[in-house]
């Protein structure tokens, strides 16, 4: 079964830099937008920036002019670049993405961000 997997989480300090990769771990075709989403324990799991395969891309308020969200056609890879990380940042980031009609989930990448 065909899932994303996420990569590149890790504690940061406040100020830093991360890069989250997001990955099929097969093939999958025609892949669509392809979105990130943060979920911090017991709140609601909210978007965070979104990428048309045509490039288009869209961010949350809270993020925007510090992270960059970018994708890799040919092997239907996103990442998102975060920079000028800040405490409020820290949550377990995830990718969805869609292909042929189906819905695609990462289980997730810790991101713990110190003050």
């Amino acid at each position: 079964q065909v899932q994303l997997v996420e990569s590149g989480g890790g504690l940061v300090q406040a100020g830093g830099s991360l890069r989250l990769s997001c990955a099929p771990s097969g093939s999958i075709f025609s892949v669509g937008t392809m979105v990130w989403y943060r979920q911090v324990s017991g709140q609601q799991r909210d978007l965070v920036a979104t990428i048309t395969s045509g490039g288009s891309t869209n961010y949350a308020a809270a993020v925007k002019g510090r992270f960059t969200i970018s994708r890799d056609n040919a092997n239907n890879t996103m990442y998102l670049q975060m920079n000028s990380l800040k405490p409020e940042d820290t949550a377990v980031y995830y990718c969805k993405t869609n292909s042929a009609g189906r819905m695609y989930w990462g289980r997730g990448t810790q991101v713990p961000v110190s003050s």
